[in-house]
């Protein structure tokens, strides 16, 4: 990855390689806090480099929630950040469709429980789209089933509510670089009472695959993967898009729910 690139560009690489995470997540609010038990993966190259905002164009964000306030708050959030632009905002997940289509945002700050069309349905239909944006669930409850459903069709990842305007910019950006949210903790929580629902019927894990998809669902990033299995970290993402390929999943946060419902790994 160049400091030219685009956001759009990013969108269709293999996983990056994520050398060091901090703790972070959930959403746009007042007093942050990642979900309970969780280790989120937030990459520390997660914000802007130096001269970044001169070198490509602002990440591009859609907002859809059906509270004005609420979708009023995130954006004098992200509009407070050089590199970050809100192009439009939607009250519903039909609106959201429409406008996916109109203005090519890089990420989606999801709301879920909508009127009329919800944002599962809507993060279902936007994810079929050609070349189309991540998908950042918000939610108030990290236990929630609507997000589990949402990233079991594609989601890249969740934020609570509550959280600081800092963990919301840095999830913004982290899946606008092309990286995953995942909290594994959070969830194998919202695993447990469904696991095993479904059996993996794609080509099957070698070995060293299913090593590092048990690492994946671990919370490991490519540079943690690499010294835990003794491996070059080039050798590891390679292994992970193999992995992803597979299982039919768009990052890490999918693998890992197809990982727990297929029985591949033990929640």
């Amino acid at each position: 990855m160049t400091a030219h690139e685009t956001p759009a560009e990013r969108r269709t690489e293999t996983p990056a390689e994520t050398p060091a995470e901090t703790p972070g997540g959930t959403s746009a609010g007042s007093s942050a806090g990642t979900p309970e038990g969780s280790s989120a993966q937030i990459p520390r190259s997660a914000g802007p480099l130096p001269g970044a905002a001169a070198l490509r164009p602002p990440v591009r964000v859609l907002l859809v929630d059906d509270e004005p306030l609420v979708r009023q708050g995130m954006r004098m959030i992200l509009e407070a950040e050089d590199d970050l632009k809100v192009v439009g905002e939607a009250g519903d997940g039909a609106s959201a469709l429409s406008l996916v289509r109109q203005h090519s945002p890089d990420v989606v700050c999801m709301d879920v429980r909508m009127p009329e069309v919800d944002g599962l349905r809507a993060t279902e239909l936007v994810l079929r789209l050609s070349d189309p944006p991540k998908v950042l669930v918000v939610t108030t409850f990290e236990h929630d089933g609507y997000v589990l459903d949402a990233l079991l069709v594609g989601a890249s990842g969740f934020l609570l509510k509550r959280a600081g305007a800092h963990e919301m910019v840095q999830a913004v950006r982290t899946l606008a670089h092309g990286d995953s949210l995942l909290f594994p903790a959070a969830v194998r929580d919202l695993l447990r009472p469904r696991a095993r629902t479904a059996e993996h019927t794609g080509p099957a894990l070698t070995s060293r695959e299913q090593e590092v998809l048990e690492a994946v669902a671990g919370g490991a990033s490519n540079a943690e993967i690499a010294a835990q299995l003794v491996l070059g970290t080039e050798t590891v993402r390679t292994h992970v898009a193999s992995v992803l390929r597979k299982l039919g999943a768009r990052d890490r946060t999918q693998a890992t729910v197809i990982a727990y419902r297929t029985g591949l790994v033990e929640p």
